[in-house]
């Protein structure tokens, strides 16, 4: 099991807050090397939690299943995606709290500092929640020929 010091020393942490794994393809894993680095607290040097050191192996693997997953996706309703989005929006803000510590024991930012940031993080997932209740299909044109829809190839 992988060492996950937050959870012991700093008990105002909801247990399960912190995973110390990586989640690829809807499971929690570790490295397939096994490897582990070090995340410290900045203010003190002390040990928050080992996590995996992913390669280049593991990380292909998220980039497969995401696109995987993108057909689910592209096959929802526009208000089952909203409706998903907004659950995202609550869930971070109903944890706020326990994500601006893990913040600041992390980074060694303040905590009124950390949680005006997921606030504001979780706002832009919320207005990504509302528009997607209206998505009709326009694309936007890019101003750079290089980064046109379907990378660089017209439709």
């Amino acid at each position: 099991m992988a060492n996950c010091v937050v959870q012991d020393a700093y008990p105002w942490i909801v247990r399960g807050a912190l995973k110390p794994e990586a989640f690829i393809d809807g499971e929690w894993v570790d490295a397939d090397s096994a490897a582990r680095f070090a995340v410290n607290n900045p203010a003190d040097g002390s040990l928050l939690a080992e996590v995996p050191d992913l390669s280049a192996i593991e990380t292909r693997r998220a980039i497969d299943a995401a696109n995987e997953a993108w057909a689910d996706w592209r096959d929802r309703t526009a208000k089952d995606r909203s409706i998903m989005l907004r659950r995202w929006f609550d869930l971070i803000i109903a944890h706020q709290q326990e994500l601006a510590q893990l913040m600041t024991l992390e980074q060694g930012k303040p905590l009124a500092e950390a949680r005006g940031e997921v606030s504001y993080g979780a706002s832009f997932v919320e207005w990504f929640a509302e528009e997607a209740k209206r998505v009709y299909g326009d694309v936007i044109p890019s101003p750079l020929a290089d980064r046109l829809p379907g990378g660089g190839q017209a439709f």
